[in-house]
């Protein structure tokens, strides 16, 4: 379970001018500090806003941009237009403004005072105006942007701020993020490929590849005082047969995890990568697959995708990031196999070993299991279900021409016993239906592995991909696939075109 641990600042800022006299810019400045108070104490996400100052000349404008840019704390801005703010002055800030921001579309009062409005009143309360002027130099520029609408007050507006204040989150993480990549791709799979070059260009991420020899050195390093150490806390958080730890083979199993879990820790740490991949064709020196040691990394925070699936491992660090301190958790997950009843079709999700346990219904059990394939020692594992609730799958792909976001809305159920079946398991119905979403899911090309989360919504994902540029498609109750395919063809004019000719 992922807690914010970064000092993430959002800056906002207010538009003005000098005609009104220092008295009015004096007014525009406390009513800007009371709804950034407001705001700050509402919103739930892990953000500080900081009023920064009100704006009323280009060169104050385009310094805010730039220092925003090269603020490490600062992920975006919060933009009111308070009065009439002529938009010429924002051209060359807004030219060079990297992160994202939001305008907010509010005014200080909620209602009109019928009986004392007079001219000084209008001269101050101006969002109503100059907002659209400021919305028309986005427009006329085509940046991408969020657009709230409402009383600054209003718990739907709050809810619309925290949303992106999340998603600004998530793409500051990706912006920044750094994945270590153990080995390379499973051989000859196509969706866990991807252009690394693209990504760092379009997002920021960087892809690092290792020899598995390189963490083999790491865990070598690993003391024997940190092995047992782990072992113990093992012992507190998860339930074990009392049977088997007096069997030395089943206890060194485990403790061979703690080992991979440790050493790992220290490798991510040391280079600053907080998103990872393994491969189970790459385990030269390896007694066992990472099994509980990559669902222990992931509880903590770090992103993973299994096969050499940088993309998905990038995007399991972003949605645990943007859900942080949120109820529910999020895992590297795969769609494994249909029950196709007509009564009522769904999809059990699981993988071999690598599903995080923050999305567990209750206390998992460690277990050591034979795993069939990989060639190696029987690994450790944590088994248990999932909570039940609304969750979404959310993949990333890269189509050569651009990359596209693909989100599917599901109903977690109970799952049955699987004696037979040692893994992390979820159950779910797809929304609309199974033959709709997987119809869909198919024809946008999304791929097998996703991030599976219980915390985050539809609208965290859409302002994501509009802050990172990139398609977003949407499988929900809505969904009609005749209509997805529309979708899909109009897409591929729209970014083939919006690209230009390079």
């Amino acid at each position: 379970m992922m807690k914010n641990t970064n000092k993430y600042e959002v800056w906002f800022v207010t538009g003005s001018q000098h005609l009104y006299g220092e008295e009015t810019l004096k007014q525009v400045e406390i009513n800007s500090k009371a709804v950034v108070a407001g705001i700050s104490g509402a919103v739930k996400a892990p953000v500080k806003i900081i009023f920064k100052s009100v704006l009323t000349t280009p060169e104050a404008i385009t310094k805010v941009c730039y220092d925003a840019n090269s603020s490490e704390d600062c992920i975006g801005l919060i933009a009111w237009m308070h009065t009439f703010s002529p938009a010429k002055m924002w051209i060359t800030g807004l030219k060079h403004l990297v992160k994202p921001y939001v305008h907010l579309h509010t005014q200080y009062n909620r209602d009109i005072p019928w009986n004392d409005i007079d001219m000084d009143f209008m001269n101050l309360n101006q969002s109503a105006h100059g907002g659209r002027e400021f919305g028309f130099i986005n427009a006329r520029m085509g940046i991408e942007r969020k657009v709230v609408v409402g009383h600054w007050k209003d718990p739907e507006v709050v809810k619309e701020l925290d949303i992106w204040l999340r998603a600004a989150i998530g793409r500051h993480e990706l912006s920044t993020l750094k994945v270590a990549r153990f080995g390379d791709n499973m051989r000859s799979v196509a969706v866990t490929e991807g252009n690394k070059v693209s990504a760092e260009i379009q997002f920021g991420l960087s892809v690092h590849g290792y020899g598995v020899g390189d963490l083999v050195d790491y865990l070598n390093n690993v003391s024997e005082s940190s092995v047992n150490s782990l072992f113990n806390e093992y012992k507190e958080q998860y339930t074990i047969n009392k049977s088997v730890l007096d069997d030395p083979q089943y206890i060194s199993a485990i403790k061979d995890q703690a080992k991979l879990e440790s050493g790992m820790k220290s490798f991510l740490d040391d280079g600053g990568f907080k998103a990872f991949t393994t491969t189970f064709e790459d385990l030269h020196g390896l007694i066992q697959l990472p099994g509980l040691a990559v669902q222990r990394l992931m509880y903590q925070g770090y992103g993973f995708g299994a096969e050499g699936d940088w993309k998905t491992a990038a995007l399991v660090r972003v949605v645990k990031a943007m859900a942080a301190d949120l109820k529910g958790g999020a895992s590297f997950m795969e769609d494994y196999t249909y029950h196709l009843d007509p009564k009522g079709m769904k999809v059990l999700g699981a993988h071999m070993l690598e599903v995080c346990s923050s999305i567990a219904s209750g206390r998992p059990s460690l277990e050591v299991h034979p795993l069939s394939i990989g060639g190696k020692a029987d690994p450790a594992r944590l088994v248990f279900k999932a909570a039940t609730g609304e969750a979404l799958n959310v993949s990333l792909m890269d189509l050569g021409n651009r990359y596209r976001l693909l989100v599917n809305k599901v109903e977690v159920v109970d799952t049955p016993d699987l004696p037979k079946l040692p893994v992390a398991r979820v159950l779910w119905a797809p929304k609309p239906d199974l033959k709709i979403a997987a119809g869909a899911w198919i024809l946008a090309g999304g791929a097998h592995h996703t991030a599976f989360t219980q915390s985050l919504s539809i609208d965290h994902i859409l302002d994501l991909a509009e802050m990172t540029g990139i398609e977003c498609l949407v499988i929900d109750e809505n969904t009609n696939l005749d209509d997805f395919k529309k979708e899909i063809k109009l897409n591929e004019v729209y970014y083939y075109i919006s690209k230009g000719i390079r």
